[in-house]
């Protein structure tokens, strides 16, 4: 199993070193992925420029948007342009998870209808499938075809949808368990769509190490998700706070059958990444 770590790109006091230098370092301590999570309506950096810098300063890692909420970038021409672009400057690492998101204010300050965004999301994939295919809108990515992509969500149409158009699914935070289930119903979609091959399955988890690792998760998760009301105490609580919690979560991760785990931090302290390298045995 790949084990990928999070860009600290919603931690509310970062800046240019939590981008660039915790790229730098997460590669050369091993990580298999960089990863960023998507709002509008926050004070976070945003993903695709965030994983753009990372891209410059770094040549092995992925780069994984875990997720991006793709009805939001409604001009889907201009979206393809700039997906493909940073598959083109990073020679072809871009790995693109795209959802429909779940908050009603990131989507009225962008314009765009709520309560239709699951189709406005089928016709998206649609054309960005066209789009990379005819080459039309440039440069060609770094690979030779579409960039890598995978489908967040957990509902029956996130699977059909990555059956169709995708690599695989992401599980944007979530139990194990659910992550097998999931990976099931995936399976099942992608042989019903006559996919050859298996998809990957990449599961996401939050995590601070440090004996102030309480106080960072409260700070940051708490606020992040504080829209979730009470339910943002349990994200809190359910944050990998010492080395050996972060074992026993990539182990059952693992079990389940995670392809990757993206460890998301709850600090931009560079002192993150070389701690759950060695949580993690890298």
């Amino acid at each position: 199993m790949d084990i990928g770590i999070g860009l600290p790109t919603t931690i509310v006091d970062v800046d240019r070193r939590g981008i660039v230098d915790w790229a730098r370092r997460a590669e050369d301590a091993g990580f298999g992925s960089l990863g960023t999570i998507d709002r509008i309506v926050y004070s976070n950096y945003e993903s695709l420029t965030c994983l753009a810098a990372a891209a410059a300063v770094t040549d092995r890692v992925r780069l994984v948007t875990d997720i991006l909420i793709a009805p939001l970038r409604s001009n889907t021409a201009l979206f393809a342009k700039q997906a493909a672009t940073v598959d083109s400057l990073s020679g072809g690492r871009l790995v693109l998870g795209l959802a429909v998101g779940g908050r009603p204010d990131d989507y009225e300050v962008s314009g765009v209808d709520f309560h239709t965004r699951g189709a406005a999301f089928d016709r998206q994939l649609e054309q960005l499938t066209e789009l990379w295919a005819g080459d039309s809108v440039g440069p060609s990515p770094g690979n030779g075809k579409r960039p890598s992509l995978l489908i967040g969500g957990q509902t029956d149409r996130t699977y059909e949808r990555a059956a169709r158009y995708a690599d695989g699914w992401a599980l944007g935070g979530g139990t194990p368990e659910a992550l097998a289930g999931g990976k099931a119903k995936l399976e099942q979609q992608w042989s019903a769509a006559g996919r050859e091959g298996k998809p990957r399955t990449v599961a996401l988890m939050y995590f601070g190490i440090g004996d102030d690792a309480e106080q960072m998760a409260q700070r940051s998760l708490g606020n992040y998700y504080a829209f979730l009301g009470d339910y943002a105490q349990r994200v809190v609580q359910s944050a990998a706070k010492d080395r050996e919690t972060v074992k026993q979560y990539l182990a059952r991760f693992e079990q389940a059958g995670a392809d990757e785990v993206i460890c998301f931090p709850v600090s931009a302290d560079l002192s993150q990444v070389d701690r759950l390298a060695e949580a993690a045995g890298l």
